[in-house]
């Protein structure tokens, strides 16, 4: 026989369902709550947008190619220049990414803060070395510091890769490049402490059979103060104001007065040459060109016009009738 419940057991029942929905519903909430919540590495901090990083691609890109093609006349030889990637990782990190022995430089880039390091792999380094000293840029596995020609040769180098570092820069801003040093030993440069954020640039550069890195970093305290003009609005802005200011000079040039060469061919005949030869003052040459017919105005040696010869004031000159047309010439003549 069924046990028949009491009123107080059904209510006791009833609450005690009422209070387990309320458990998992709260359940579900926090569960939910966790899911939208993002952990934050504060030892990877991101202080440079995706916006920011994608100006600095375009305008190291720009670099990869003027440099690429620097490398091409420097050595004699096609060199490509491939951007790799544009990472923000904390200093500790790039300098543990590093070779040693190195050849590493630092520089200022003024009016930006603090100071950017340039590291050549060794790979690269010996390669570009024995190319300029009349080798094929052969690979050489070595571990060495660079000699004293050695540094002067790739002294030559990194002052071409300043140059074009401050053409890729001009869009944004005018830097003046100052090198601070030259390194062999990356543990020794600390241009900003372990954990600070810094923007690392990496380059691949080919030569013959030798593959290299090349490596630009930028520490954030450096961009900080331009880090505002990162921006792809701000890039296409001044890439437009350059090209205008090109075009402006362009046009000013085109408009500007010529040095040209205008002379009147008052007639053509042929003569042979026993008689050129015996040409004295006074003697008359015969044409059978009408002195009513328009002859012709040369500029720079090539017809341009037809005139028609007369004075202006004492001075001899000619009117312009018309532009040549050299193509209805030749039908002429045909």
């Amino acid at each position: 026989m069924a046990k028949i419940l009491s009123q107080e057991e059904i209510d006791a029942l009833l609450t005690t369902v009422t209070s387990g929905e309320g458990e998992i519903e709260s359940q579900d909430f926090e569960d939910e709550k966790l899911r939208s919540v993002v952990a934050y590495d504060f030892k990877h901090p991101n202080r440079v947008s995706k916006d920011q990083i994608r100006t600095l691609e375009n305008m190291h890109d720009n670099f990869a190619g003027h440099f690429g093609s620097a490398l091409s006349t420097i050595l004699r030889t096609i060199v490509d220049v491939d951007l790799v990637s544009v990472d923000q990782i904390t200093y500790s990190e790039f300098i543990m990414s590093l070779v040693s022995p190195s050849c590493t430089y630092t520089f200022s880039a003024e009016p930006l803060e603090g100071v950017c390091l340039v590291d050549f792999n060794p790979t690269l380094t010996f390669s570009v070395i024995d190319r300029m000293f009349g080798g094929h840029g052969k690979i050489l596995e070595t571990e060495r510091e660079l000699t004293g020609i050695e540094r002067s040769v790739m002294a030559q180098l990194v002052n071409r890769l300043y140059s074009e570092l401050t053409k890729s820069w001009e869009h944004l801003v005018q830097i003046s490049i100052e090198q601070k040093s030259f390194e062999t030993n990356p543990q020794f440069i600390q241009i900003v402490p372990p954990g600070e954020t810094v923007v690392v640039i990496s380059f691949q550069i080919k030569l013959f059979q030798a593959t290299g890195l090349l490596t630009i970093c930028y520490p954030y305290v450096s961009l900080e103060p331009i880090v505002t003009k990162l921006s792809a609005q701000n890039w296409i802005d001044a890439t437009k104001k350059k090209n205008l200011a090109a075009d402006r000079s362009t046009n000013k040039g085109n408009l500007d007065r010529v040095q040209a060469e205008v002379a009147a061919v008052l007639l053509r005949t042929n003569l042979k040459m026993r008689d050129f030869m015996s040409l004295q003052i006074g003697d008359v040459i015969p044409s059978e060109k009408k002195i009513a017919l328009p002859i012709e105005l040369c500029v720079n040696r090539r017809t341009k016009y037809l005139a028609k010869p007369g004075l202006s004031g004492k001075k001899r000159a000619a009117q312009v009738l018309s532009v040549h047309d050299k193509l209805a010439e030749e039908i002429s003549h045909e």
